[in-house]
């Protein structure tokens, strides 16, 4: 055989390896930010819930969702390891930067969806007319516009 009926498979090989000890490095680095928890840690699963770590066992951890409230997940499922800062600016909005300038966002929408206050000055009785768009329609003859009278199948 020649060389040149080798070389695909040379390459396909040099990829997995590739491939392979990239997957590893990325395995052992995880190990590593795993093995940095603590008990107080705050942690986000690969779910995207953050979370308090409270125990840490052989393959598991108990971690404090809310209040007094535990659970407890395997270790593989630790997505990340957050310094206290972050974790504090995440889960409760607490900043370490006091000056900075971003509008302050209310917690609900209720500002934006409460109804105007009422002029206490008015009188209760004139209540003010909402406009539909519907436009008022002449009245007078009955007929209607299609020059038909009830009951008639045909056009005039």
């Amino acid at each position: 055989m020649n060389l040149v009926t080798l070389l695909p498979f040379i390459v396909l090989i040099g990829a997995m390896f590739l491939m392979t000890r990239s997957a590893k490095k990325k395995q052992q680095a995880a190990a590593q930010m795993r093995d940095q928890m603590t008990p107080g840690t705050g942690v986000r699963t690969i779910g995207g819930m953050y979370a308090t770590v409270k125990e840490i066992g052989d393959d598991t951890v108990t971690l404090e969702v809310a209040p007094g409230v535990h659970a407890i997940f395997a270790k593989n499922a630790i997505g990340a390891v957050l310094e206290d800062a972050e974790y504090n600016r995440i889960v409760h909005g607490i900043s370490d930067d006091v000056t900075t300038d971003t509008p302050v966002v209310p917690d609900d929408a209720s500002s934006l969806t409460e109804a105007p206050k009422a002029d206490l000055t008015k009188d209760e009785d004139e209540a003010p007319k909402l406009d539909l768009g519907k436009k008022d329609e002449p009245k007078g003859d009955d007929e209607p516009k299609d020059g038909k009278t009830d009951g008639e199948a045909g056009a005039k």
